[in-house]
């Protein structure tokens, strides 16, 4: 399987640059049937008995500006997650003149630079007293895809209403067309709701650059998934009802943990799980995905869930106007 392969036209002006309002009114492509719905419309297009699955975890507001205490020189950096040792992986930029020792500061936080720059990527210390997490919410910035140059006016829309296990670099994007009507729609028609968390890195957005793209190698996230998720899958195999999947993040960690019988079992851990045409599917049967970019690891799942139909898929959703990537509109698919 070549590159090529997963490539499409992708004109710039598909890439949505802000959510719409309500969330709910974006845009569904049924692709079984090619009919456009709007997303509001999603229990009606599940059946009683389903079990709609999403990824409750919140996105980091990981995003620092700062300086260097010695010169002053300005600083950024992109809090990636904290490390078994206490250290945290982050991008920086500048990365010229960074090196270890170096003191970094981002108003009350202060941290050192405890690696060389590698690609970018350094490891910070920061002091062992520091609410870390505490003072990101309070003066970090959410980082945005850098496909979307349009500031965010409100920061809680680049999260999900359901978002309440901080520690992702990105968010789960096609959990943020679910509003409270949705999930009451579901719950009225028998549909049920669980949860699962992956931890979302930057590694999502990481272009491919083999041309065989099953030598790609995959980055690791965190998961947890709860004894109620177990269970609730297990239901719904018990009723004949199906597994749901909202977003390629959830894919990701039900098949991690699936016993391959159509069953998961709970537990934490990481994941580097990478699935390419070919691969088998034991616990998803129906996907919620936003619309990918060309050459992604997202769009070879994708591939590998639907099949090669995926293409005259995207193809009449470009031709329609669907809206693209983070903030563009969703589609709903069945396993091959």
């Amino acid at each position: 399987m070549h590159l090529s392969d997963f490539q499409y036209d992708l004109p710039e002006n598909s890439i949505a640059q802000t959510p719409v309002e309500p969330r709910d009114s974006s845009w569904l492509l049924d692709a079984t049937t090619m009919r456009d719905h709007r997303f509001f419309d999603l229990p009606v297009l599940l059946d009683p008995g389903d079990l709609v699955v999403v990824n409750n975890t919140r996105v980091r507001h990981a995003r620092l500006l700062g300086h260097k205490r010695d010169t002053g020189g300005r600083v950024e950096v992109l809090l990636l997650g904290m490390l078994a040792d206490g250290t945290w992986e982050a991008l920086v930029r500048p990365a010229r003149r960074i090196a270890t020792g170096v003191a970094l500061v981002f108003e009350r936080l202060v941290a050192t630079v405890a690696s060389d720059p590698v690609e970018g990527r350094i490891r910070l210390r920061f002091d062992d007293d520091a609410d870390v997490e505490g003072e990101l919410e309070q003066f970090g910035e959410v980082p945005l895809p850098p496909y979307i140059s349009t500031p965010l006016d409100q920061p809680e829309r680049y999260q999900t209403i359901y978002a309440d296990r901080t520690g992702s670099a990105a968010a789960p994007t096609a959990g943020l067309h679910f509003t409270e009507s949705v999930v009451r729609g579901l719950s009225e028609r028998s549909i049920e709701l669980a949860s699962v968390e992956l931890q979302v890195g930057l590694g999502t957005f990481r272009p491919i650059a083999v041309d065989d793209v099953t030598q790609h190698a995959m980055h690791s996230e965190g998961f947890h998934v709860s004894e109620a998720a177990s269970e609730a899958v297990e239901r719904t195999r018990e009723r004949g009802g199906r597994v749901v999947a909202v977003g390629t993040t959830v894919v990701r960690t039900l098949e991690s943990v699936a016993t391959g019988n159509g069953r998961i079992e709970p537990g934490s851990g990481e994941t580097n799980l990478y699935l390419t045409p070919g691969a088998s599917f034991n616990v998803v049967d129906r996907l919620v995905t936003n619309f990918h970019l060309p050459g992604s690891s997202l769009l070879v799942l994708l591939a590998a869930f639907m099949g090669p139909g995926w293409r005259a898929v995207y193809e009449t959703a470009v031709h329609r106007g669907y809206r693209f990537l983070s903030f563009g509109d969703a589609m709903l698919c069945d396993r091959r």
